[in-house]
């Protein structure tokens, strides 16, 4: 779509989510990943990706109003920290031709390290210079700030106004560049020569204020609305739901870094509410940007208000300014995002799931790795892996079994439908195998609710342990569990208060204490 729609698409998200948003870092605007998805399923005419905007929206906002943000509870820390990582990698890159004012690069991030290095030898001295100039002016501002002492109330006057310089520059360290690089583009432009790649122009003027278009007119006649949606098909639910997966998962990664929390159900309605209005100044669909974020971080941002400021900057951009923009040099903007998002590279992560949970490391390297392919896949294959290791947790929890006169048999998690199966034969193969045969006593201490298939499954345990000459009695129930089961009216079914009552009335004698239940346990898994 046309240069300005760019522009269009990158206020409204500001003003939205300073009202409605939950941490204090996020901006919401275009991105690239956002931009190659709209692609697929505007076909080049922002009619299509204006209503895709306010579709998009809907959809989003429905599910914040359902109360849905759980379902992104399910995206894991690992999977966080690998889309991170591959992000401030791959972004970083993404940046490293405007350093060295290299053009036609493609953006697909294999086929884009292969061609910056076959042509590094096209590099202009010029945006080489200035890019690796503003890069170590933001690195010095950056640990200049960090490691600045607080001027304290008693400090001569002169001391205190001389931090206050010193911290302003610091924080304001990204603007404080560009401006530098856009007077020496400017001073070069008047002298006749200029070394640097520039943005160049932008159309200047606001966006008109107006509904999404529900037809399109086209030359054999007009397309209707049903046909559109038609033809955006899949793109429906895949641009929501990826830009609802794009902002919870940075907004999880800034405020895990920077120790507050956030509401995922109230993303979702400041992302839906910020794409159905901007569908009105002809935006298309916005999500979280890692690369805006990750500058608003660094530049000392403590509230979402920090959002008024950057939408106004943007419309006040739009109506005035769009003809300075032209001396800024891409290199100098390729320096500020480098030296936002390379903090977010996080290497000690793989040495600590090491030492914590190595199966951890599995979602957290799947992420890492495909994010280089299509960042919204690392994120999908992320999740679905996460989800599969944490079912599979649920359908074989750890079962510890007492040696005993009777079998004391402890499952040490809640037991759920995938789990039944997997007691069943635990229980059975202990029970019928021992020598001679043995009672068992399942001791439900750590169960806090249960399902028809759990009953069901406790129903054929019974009836197979009684075909053997065997009993079943539980213990340790609670309410919840114990109510569900008397319903259930179990043939056989009995229940004793503790395991050691349960061993009593059947005239056994467990080896040990009830502190020390299992001294000579065999675990099953």
């Amino acid at each position: 779509v046309p240069l300005q729609y760019g522009l269009y698409s990158s206020f409204m998200g500001c003003f939205v989510y300073c009202f409605l948003g939950t941490a204090k870092d996020v901006t919401l605007g275009p991105t690239a990943i956002m931009s190659l998805l709209v692609s697929s399923y505007a076909f080049h005419q922002p009619v299509y990706a204006v209503l895709l905007t306010f579709l998009s929206g809907c959809i989003q906002l429905a599910m914040g109003l359902l109360h849905l943000g759980f379902l992104l509870d399910f995206i894991s820390c690992p999977v966080i920290k690998g889309f991170t990582s591959a992000a401030s990698i791959t972004i970083s890159f993404n940046q490293i031709k405007n350093i060295l004012g290299l053009q036609g690069i493609p953006r697909q991030f294999f086929l884009q390290v292969y061609e910056t290095l076959r042509r590094t030898g096209e590099t202009r001295a010029g945006d080489a210079v200035l890019g690796l100039t503003c890069l170590a002016a933001l690195a010095g501002l950056r640990a200049m700030k960090s490691r600045l002492p607080r001027a304290a109330p008693a400090e001569p006057l002169a001391v205190r106004i001389s931090y206050l310089i010193v911290w302003i520059c610091a924080t304001a360290r990204n603007a404080l560049v560009v401006l530098f690089a856009g007077l020496v583009a400017y001073s070069f432009q008047v002298m006749g020569s200029q070394p640097f790649r520039l943005t160049g122009s932008i159309p200047q003027g606001l966006p008109p204020l107006r509904p999404p278009r529900f037809s399109l007119a086209a030359p054999n006649g007009t397309i209707p609305f049903l046909s559109m949606v038609q033809d955006m098909g899949v793109g429906l639910a895949v641009v929501p739901l990826m830009g609802l997966l794009e902002t919870v998962a940075i907004a999880k990664a800034f405020a895990s870094q920077n120790g507050y929390r956030i509401d995922p159900n109230q993303e979702l309605l400041a992302l839906g509410v910020a794409n159905v209005l901007g569908s009105f100044v002809s935006s298309y669909p916005i999500t979280g940007s890692f690369g805006r974020t990750a500058v608003n971080a660094q530049s000392g941002v403590c509230t979402p208000a920090g959002g008024l400021v950057t939408g106004a900057l943007v419309l006040l951009s739009l109506a005035y300014l769009t003809s300075l923009f032209y001396y800024i040099p891409k290199a100098a903007l390729a320096a500020v995002i480098i030296s936002a998002v390379v903090p977010m590279f996080d290497a000690g992560i793989f040495l600590t799931l090491w030492r914590v949970k190595r199966l951890d490391l599995v979602p957290l390297c799947v992420t890492f790795l495909l994010c280089f392919w299509e960042i919204q896949y690392g994120i999908v294959a992320g999740v679905l892996l996460s989800g599969i290791l944490l079912l599979y947790s649920i359908a074989r929890p750890p079962i510890k079994v007492s040696e005993g006169a009777v079998l004391l048999v402890q499952p040490g998690s809640s037991l759920h439908f995938p789990a039944v199966e997997h007691l069943r034969g635990a229980v059975c193969s202990r029970a019928l195998a021992a020598s001679p045969p043995r009672s068992v006593i399942l001791d439900c201490c750590h169960i806090s609710s249960i399902d028809y298939t759990v009953v069901v499954g406790l129903a054929e345990l019974l009836q197979e342990l009684r075909r053997h000459g065997l009993s079943l009695a539980f213990c340790g129930l609670k309410d919840p569990v114990l109510q569900v089961l008397l319903s259930a009216d179990l043939e056989g079914f009995q229940h004793f208060p503790s395991w050691e009552e349960a061993a009593r009335c059947r005239g056994a004698e467990l080896g040990g204490s009830r502190a020390e239940p299992f001294t000579s346990t065999a675990e099953s898994t």
